[in-house]
């Protein structure tokens, strides 16, 4: 029985060998369609990028701390965004833009339940988005210590330019998407072609086929040397002897 075991494993490591080297010897006779077809998916998709091209947007923050707690906290965070601190941001910077429209740019964030409210910006100037972060956690500190005397506000760090977009990576991401769909695209096109081909390019497949092992080969007949080969023939008949061409 260990024997017959051993000799079963060997012929199936044996049949992985095989079907291993078939599957690379497939590709590497069409090679050149997967690496036609992940062209065109790429340029596809590059092109597809181009169409859809949007605005490259980019967000900076300011950190200012507030000295409340609960409901109040809630309360300072709304005011943040309300007309009456955007219209003074617009007035300082002058803005052709409207209260809503700043408000739709600003997002708000308390850190962790802590008195650390962040205040984020994002605008398609990177500049002007920090300008427009650092100018309203200004206004608000005065505003808020006018409207509700409340002075507990105070500036922890300053929002600078942040020269990377938040949706720059969209067309790398589309392009190795395309990439990776040609890639598997035409691999499938290999093997779909390589199945619908009806050749026999392998002694293995022929025996397969037949069911009887091969017991020899024809080497394929050059035409040039077959009738080179015919000439010396006619004329060492013409003179009556007998040689054995080779």
């Amino acid at each position: 029985m260990g024997k017959d075991n051993q000799q079963q494993f060997f012929e199936k490591n044996h049949v992985k060998e095989i079907n291993l080297k078939d599957f690379f010897d497939v590709i590497k006779r069409r090679f050149w369609i997967i690496i036609v077809v992940t062209i065109f998916a790429m340029v596809g998709a590059h092109y597809y990028s181009g169409l859809n091209n949007t605005t490259p947007l980019y967000q900076t923050s300011t950190r200012i701390v507030v000295g409340s707690e609960g409901e109040s906290m809630s309360t300072l965070m709304v005011m943040i965004k309300d007309p009456i601190i955007l219209n003074r941001v617009i007035e300082e910077l002058q803005l052709s833009k409207s209260a809503s429209g700043i408000a739709g740019q600003i997002e708000v964030q308390r850190l962790e339940e802590s008195q650390v409210i962040m205040i984020s910006v994002t605008d398609s100037d990177p500049a002007l988005a920090a300008a427009i972060a650092n100018t309203t956690a200004s206004v608000y500190k005065t505003e808020i210590a006018n409207i509700l005397d409340f002075k507990e506000v105070q500036l922890l760090s300053a929002a600078v330019e942040n020269p990377y977009p938040i949706n720059g990576g969209n067309q790398n991401k589309l392009l190795l998407i395309g990439g990776v769909f040609g890639l598997i695209t035409g691999i499938g096109l290999v093997f779909l072609l390589d199945s619908l081909d009806g050749k026999i390019r392998k002694e293995s497949e022929l025996e397969e086929i037949l069911g009887v092992p091969v017991l020899g080969v024809v080497s394929n007949m050059n035409r040039k040397k077959l009738a080179v080969k015919k000439s010396k023939q006619k004329d060492v008949e013409l003179r009556g002897e007998t040689v054995d061409l080779k």
